[in-house]
């Protein structure tokens, strides 16, 4: 299986690109604060779910697929914070959380199949 023809992780690389878009627009003060965080977050949603692809063992990969998951929540949490602190553009911020829902759904929907392929053999 090829990580990079998957839907799941198509969407989290456009999450990505999102991110890294919303995040140029924060307070110089907070590049090195919470800027790094959240685009750490980001890039690791794509970036564990091709480790956990690669590992080629169904228990392995799961469990990278549940630690993309995680920063995808994490993701959400330090975007909703920002807001708050910094009183960002809402409409710019409402489409990158939107993707981060649609991530979510792929993502759990991905993590549903991968199970049953994993009790299938």
């Amino acid at each position: 299986m090829d990580y990079q023809e998957l839907e799941v992780w198509k969407e989290s690389k456009e999450l990505v690109k999102l991110v890294y878009n919303f995040t140029n627009k924060f307070p110089s003060s907070e590049q090195l604060g919470l800027v790094l965080q959240i685009r750490r977050a980001a890039i690791s949603i794509p970036s564990n779910i091709a480790e956990g692809i690669g590992r080629m063992h169904a228990k392995e990969t799961i469990q990278f697929l549940h630690i993309s998951r995680g920063s995808l929540y994490e993701l959400e949490t330090q975007l909703i914070i920002s807001k708050e602190l910094f009183h960002l553009d809402s409409e710019e911020l409402e489409l990158v959380l939107d993707k981060i829902k649609t991530c979510k759904k792929i993502l759990n929907g991905f993590i549903n199949y991968y199970k049953t392929l994993r009790f299938e053999k």
